[in-house]
């Protein structure tokens, strides 16, 4: 099957180089039998030669970052026709000497998307991982501290993949953000506490609870009990719908993995299990109780790893009202289209 495959976008290639090119932004396409929700896959040639398979995705996804040559590059490409207009996540070869691999890269891409058709983006990303050795280093298991603190970022990452697949892209903590999720613009800070009395939050560094310029910040905070009950959520349950969420799974396992899980220690994590016992957000504004380095620039030395704990357990502040939550998230997921 993967030699007829190979043979038919094979085919498909010489047809359109036998043409050149008209302009430097232009493809020449050839649409391909291959169908997914989206709409039908595609080869092109662009004006250097350059090969290039052509996955249909709806406007609102996003495409990995991270490819851009010297060999494959892959960037998201809306392509419009005299009576249509369509996003595709567009894979090309920038080596005519690879061209024989690239073909059988591409025959990988097409059979598997027949496969699952409804996620052709997630099979577009499954044979480029397929392709490539991806290794994490192993490192000891989540302390308790640590679990609490994953399982409450989760639980915000499922909220926010519930309204957009792509939506793992605004998870910036585990890369060193010192915002939890950022959009630019837009961020949401993560707390989780396991203390059965207050609501302190312990926050680390003057830039933790500092609004992007020109935008918006919320904190959201989390009471949790661990707990074996049935009912409660477990880590690896929310971990697995996160990852059915996403268009990326790959992607999000490179973000879990740089916050400290690793599938193989996935043993070490079944029998963990939370209840959230109570969850309130915060408006972030210039009313809320925070450090800045403005409050310390009196002090005639230089601070450095300013640490401290604010407690949440009087109003004021106010926890946000539901509706402006959801106001927020949807703000960044707009951002971030």
């Amino acid at each position: 099957m993967n030699d007829g495959l190979r043979n038919l976008i094979d085919q498909h290639w010489r047809e359109l180089e036998s043409q050149q090119v008209t302009g430097e932004r232009r493809l020449r396409v050839s649409e391909l039998s291959v169908d997914t929700i989206q709409g039908h896959l595609a080869v092109a040639v662009d004006h250097e030669g350059h090969r290039h398979v052509l996955v249909p995705i709806s406007s609102h996804q996003g495409v990995r970052r991270g490819l851009d040559g010297p060999v494959l590059i892959l960037k998201k490409r809306p392509l419009e026709g005299g009576d249509s207009y369509q996003m595709y996540a567009d894979l090309g070869c920038l080596r005519p000497d690879l061209n024989d691999l690239f073909t059988m890269l591409c025959a990988d891409v097409l059979r598997t998307t027949e496969a699952t058709p409804d996620s052709s983006l997630k099979a577009l990303y499954r044979v480029l991982d397929r392709w490539k050795a991806l290794f994490h280093t192993k490192s000891a298991p989540l302390g308790a501290e640590q679990l609490a603190g994953l399982f409450g970022e989760l639980t915000v990452l499922v909220r926010l993949l519930e309204m957009d697949s792509s939506a793992h892209r605004l998870w910036q903590g585990p890369s060193g953000h010192h915002h939890d999720f950022s959009a630019g613009n837009n961020a949401v800070e993560v707390k989780s506490s396991t203390g059965g009395e207050g609501r302190r939050v312990r926050i680390h560094g003057l830039d933790q609870l500092k609004a992007p310029p020109g935008g918006a910040l919320q904190l959201a905070w989390y009471r949790l009990k661990r707990t074996a009950e049935q009912g409660s959520k477990g880590l690896i349950d929310l971990i697995e719908w996160a990852l059915r969420l996403s268009d990326d799974e790959i992607a999000l396992l490179g973000l879990l993995a740089a916050a400290g899980y690793h599938a193989s220690d996935i043993d070490s994590y079944r029998n963990v299990q939370f209840e959230i016992i109570e969850e309130r957000w915060y408006e972030v504004n210039s009313a809320f109780p925070k450090l800045s380095r403005n409050d310390l620039a009196s002090i005639p030395i230089t601070v450095m790893d300013v640490a401290y704990t604010i407690d949440l357990s009087s109003e004021p502040p106010t926890p946000e009202d539901p509706t402006r939550v959801d106001e927020h998230l949807t703000s960044m997921i707009q951002e971030a289209s």
